[in-house]
């Protein structure tokens, strides 16, 4: 007996040294990365300034149009800083000074900052004051000093600034604005004091102002009329010459101010060109001497003679880009253009004296998804050998930016994905059945083998050989790389669409690009000058009597920037990206309603509805057009007029009266319209629920055993309007002038359910619509801070229901038909909170059966995402809850919602610029997937209440390995001696 119990104290000082291991392995650390990556990009960049000298690392610092200012380095294409300012702060040049700083020009030249150059810490900010709103020029001269300070200029504001590249400091400033003139040019010739401002009056008067760099006199003024009228743009050939088009596009017009006095040349285009059939357009390239005329896709390349004269130097065809010429000796300088063909694009680098030879001729590979060539900027250096390399920084048309180096990629960045438009999911593809036995024995070899290596690694016995080999079968076995579904559904594909018109397909596991396409239908052309990517919705989803069938999506877009352009349409494989069918300049596209109708293969009925609100059917099919006749009754939907303040409802009447007989087109009638006065609101915001959110019951539990019914109904629609002083921005109207006026509207009848308003209050509006409540962000001008609100309508018409005889013997009514038409019965509970900080964007996590908590993701002004437990935004929380409201949940009331640090789902990380939070259900209940995007990047898993339903990842197998062997070997010790014991006392 002795040695059984032993052998038991034996096994529990096992257990225990076992238990208090795993304590010591199970120690928090930073687990970021884990199950969330985040990616930082800068967008397409449109000015970019190298720095390559010996002293430091080589870099170009760029600016770009989601006013992004950036530092890369030359080597990787990597970020070594970056400054995202904002949309309200676009920039407007960028430059070099002093060799350490970078000067950069913003906010239509009203900002003028720099940057120190290494660290990209700002060194000094100039707040530049003046008369009006004008073009914004930044001119940084190299040898242009007063009193030992190199001057910076800057036209903006309607005003000429000298400033101080020291510290910012306003030396002088001259007011032009004031005279109506729309400055096109700032010169400053070299080794002289003299500054000329150039610009046009009207469309037919040259003005010339000479000016004193050291004090801003204005020395001379003078101006000259020109009968032709001018185009608009004009380049500098050189110091004293500009040259420019007649208003007709007929004539070059060369335009001479030496020393102030103006003189006009013109020629003929037809001289220069022959008989040419297209547009003239001048190209903004500085070359020395020459100008560019792009013609016909031609580029021509014209010299301004001393005279005046114009001379055609070459004309090369199928030019993308041209650089700005750069100095590589003293009076010596070249320039890079592209070419495309073959697949490939050709580089070459000309000296600016000689166009007809050539430094540098190169032919690159190019990805055709890729597109052309947009911009081009050049750097060169010296060679082993002594002799001039280049290298060019190029932007693609998909806003990607490469580094070409010795005809070859030297690295590329997918920037396109800082400017994203829309996002839907997609799943990916089953894992293939079907292996063989020796397949599986040889992986239950492997994952033997695994283990064993993994507990010699737990138990610290593992050689240098084991421990790579662990590394390497980590690296071969991770999850979250396959390209496959799993059972918990955590794998999947974010398609989403950029401003550029391209596809690209991210693994919801690592944020690799799976596939990428830009689509021909948004790409520039001459029947599509300004292609515009709307939304992507769901096409086609196979079930599983249909996994043959790959998953596709709809891309909508539009040929225009007004909302009666012609529409494009365009299906794309969601498994390979390949474009299936497109169709191109159909009827315009206003709004695009998924139908919840699907035919035989699985696709998904849509309609479209263009600017004459006739209805357009797609698939253009004769089963999609049979279910939809079926379904035509039952069809609703609204429309919002936000400038006019009129919300309206519309069916669905009959086929359209055109002259070709449309079987797809439908015409609509108005139901109900609701006008908001003018005088005393507008509409600044709307939402509604997603139509694929899963409510799992429509009961809500409450205190003292009783039971609230919600009101779901995806026909429901938020409307915020705020009064016509209180539309501005924060801080333009007053208390009294401004209130906020909040509406729950049913869209098929145009019944309003709920309506409440804010005194004192204003915009902007952030909403999110879930189930049967709404939670909306705002300012209150009384109490100077940000407020939440959250609303919960109920349905008080299944009150009855709660009786349990009338549930057992089916007396109740819980399964009787809802109709939008018979007048709901309905309660709402609202309440609101004072909230920290401005908000960017509302979401709500969504999970697979609807049964787990809610968090509403909240994407605050420091582009950071915070989680908060929709408990907090509860309508019933009370100051002292009783201990039946306790006991369900209710959190005792407070003033203010709470930021919790360890809430913030982007843990330390920012995501800059963010514009949209998207949120997905994954197959485990517990767990939802979220996507937040803007400049950055950031993806994650949530679980809102706790992964209830699974292990977690820092589980440890090895040590449940060695408990179990622990227990087997104890057992089959004890077995031993109690044999033993048993033994002895028969002989006894």
């Amino acid at each position: 007996m002795g040695t059984t119990s032993m052998a038991s104290r034996v096994f529990l000082l096992l257990l225990i040294f076992l238990s208090s291991t795993n304590l010591s392995l199970s120690l928090y650390e930073d687990q970021v990365g884990l199950m969330d990556w985040h990616q930082q990009y800068i967008g397409k960049v449109k000015g970019a300034v190298f720095h390559t000298q010996k002293s430091g690392r080589r870099r170009v610092v760029v600016s770009t149009e989601e006013n992004v200012i950036a530092s890369l380095d030359l080597r990787h294409g990597e970020i070594f800083w970056r400054h995202v300012l904002g949309s309200n702060d676009v920039i407007d040049g960028i430059d070099i000074a002093l060799g350490k700083y970078v000067i950069t020009l913003s906010s239509g030249g009203g900002i003028l900052r720099a940057w120190n150059l290494p660290d990209g810490q700002m060194v000094w900010e100039s707040f530049l004051e003046g008369s009006g709103a004008s073009k914004s020029l930044l001119t940084v001269p190299t040898n242009l000093k007063v009193d030992k300070d190199n001057l910076i200029l800057v036209f903006g504001k309607g005003s000429l600034h000298a400033i101080s590249s020291i510290d910012g400091e306003v030396l002088w400033k001259k007011e032009i604005a004031p005279e109506s003139v729309e400055v096109q040019q700032i010169i400053q010739p070299l080794g002289s004091d003299i500054i000329y401002v150039l610009g046009f009056f009207g469309s037919s008067q040259f003005d010339a102002y000479k000016i004193n760099a050291r004090n801003g006199e204005l020395l001379k003024h003078n101006s000259a009329t020109f009968s032709g009228g001018f185009s608009g743009e004009a380049l500098v050939v050189s110091s004293e010459i500009l040259v420019t088009l007649d208003s007709t596009r007929s004539k070059l017009v060369i335009i001479s101010f030496q020393d102030g006095e103006i003189n006009y040349q013109q020629t003929h285009i037809s001289d220069i060109f022959g008989d040419s059939f297209g547009t003239p357009v001048l190209l903004p390239s500085k070359l020395p001497g020459v100008f560019s005329v792009k013609i016909d896709g031609a580029v021509v390349f014209i010299r301004v003679t001393g005279e005046g004269k114009l001379e055609v130097l070459d004309k090369i065809n199928n030019v993308a880009a041209i650089s700005d010429a750069i100095s590589l000796s003293e009076g010596q300088q070249a320039f890079a253009l592209i070419q495309h063909g073959d697949g490939k694009i050709h580089l070459t680098v000309k000296p600016s004296h000689d166009l007809s030879g050539d430094l540098l001729k190169e032919s690159i590979d190019m990805d055709n998804q890729r597109g052309t060539v947009c911009k081009i900027f050049i750097n060169n250096y010296i060679r082993t050998d002594r002799s001039h390399g280049f290298r060019a920084l190029i932007v693609m048309e998909d806003h990607s930016l490469l580094l070409l180096q010795q005809g070859a990629i030297v690295w590329s960045r997918e920037d396109g994905l800082a400017s994203i438009v829309d996002v839907v999911t997609s799943e990916l593809p089953v894992e293939k059945e079907g292996v063989s036995v020796a397949k599986v024995e040889q992986n239950l070899f492997e994952w033997l083998k695994g283990h064993i290596l993994k507990l010699k690694g737990t138990l610290m016995l593992a050689s240098a050989e084991d421990v790579a080999a662990i590394q390497e079968m980590r690296l071969k076995s991770f999850e979250k790389s396959k390209i496959t579904r799993d059972h918990n559904g955590f794998r999947k594909l974010l398609i989403v669409l950029t401003r550029a018109g391209k596809l690209f397909a991210l693994h919801t596991g690592y944020g690799q690009v799976v596939w990428s396409l830009l689509l021909p239908t948004l790409r520039r052309s001459e029947t599509c000058e300004y292609p515009t990517g709307l939304n992507i919705y769901q096409w086609q989803v196979p079930h599983h009597h249909a996994l043959d069938e790959n998953p596709s999506v709809l891309v909508v877009g539009r040929c225009g920037k007004n909302s009666d352009a012609p529409g494009v349409l365009s299906i794309v494989d969601a498994y390979t990206g390949k474009e299936i069918n497109s169709m191109a300049a159909i009827h315009s596209i206003a709004q695009v309603i998924p139908l919840p109708f699907t035919d035989s293969t699985e696709q998904r009925l849509h309609l479209l509805i263009d600017v004459n609100q006739q209805g357009h059917l797609y698939p253009r099919t004769s089963e999609a057009i049979d279910i939809f006749q079926h379904e035509l009754t039952n069809i609703y939907w609204y429309s919002v007029e936000a400038d006019n303040g009129i919300i309206k409802g519309h069916v669905l009447k009959s086929n359209c009266i055109q002259e070709v007989i449309d079987n797809y087109c439908f015409e609509s009638k108005d139901i109900w319209s609701i006008v908001f006065p003018s005088d005393s609101e507008r509409i600044i915001a709307t939402v509604t629920r997603k139509l694929s959110e899963v409510v799992h019951t429509q009961a809500k539990a409450i205190a003292d055993e009783d039971v609230m019914f919600k009101y779901i109904s995806k026909n429901l629609l938020f409307v915020a309007t705020v009064a016509p002083k209180g539309s501005g921005p924060i801080g333009t109207a007053t208390p009294e002038e401004s209130w906020l006026t909040v509406y729950l509207i049913d869209t098929v009848t145009g019944r309003i359910l709920h309506r409440m308003t804010h005194h004192g209050s204003q915009g902007p509006v952030h909403a999110v619509f879930s189930e049967n409540w709404v939670v909306y962000h705002y300012f209150n001008l009384r109490a100077h801070r940000y407020e939440m609100s959250v609303i919960e309508i109920y349905d008080q018409s299944r009150a009855d229901n709660k009786d349990v005889w009338k549930l057992v013997l089916g007396k109740h009514n819980l399964t009787s038909p809802i109709s939008s038409y018979s007048r709901p019965e309905v309660v709402t509970k609202s309440q609101s909170y004072f909230f920290t900080y401005s908000v960017k964007a509302l979401a709500v996590t969504l999970t697979a059966k609807g049964i787990t908590s809610k968090q509403v993701l909240i994407g605050t002004i420091g582009d950071q995402v915070l989680a908060l437990d929709k408990r907090f935004l509860d309508p019933r929380r009370s100051v002292n809850p009783t201990t039946a409201e306790k006991e369900e949940g209710i959190i005792p009331l407070t003033d203010s919602l709470p930021i919790i640090p360890q809430s913030y789902v982007t843990h330390a990380l920012k995501v800059e610029g963010l514009r949209g939070i998207v949120t997905v259900p994954a197959k485990l209940e517990s767990t939802t997937l979220a996507f937040a995007y803007g400049v950055d990047l950031f993806f994650t898993q949530l679980a809102p209440s706790r992964t209830y339903d699974s292990l977690t990842d820092d589980f440890s197998y090895a040590l449940l390995l060695i408990t179990i062997v622990a227990l087997i070997a104890a057992i089959f010790v004890t077995w031993i001696l109690s044999e033993k014991k048993e033994l002895r006392e028969k002989w006894r």
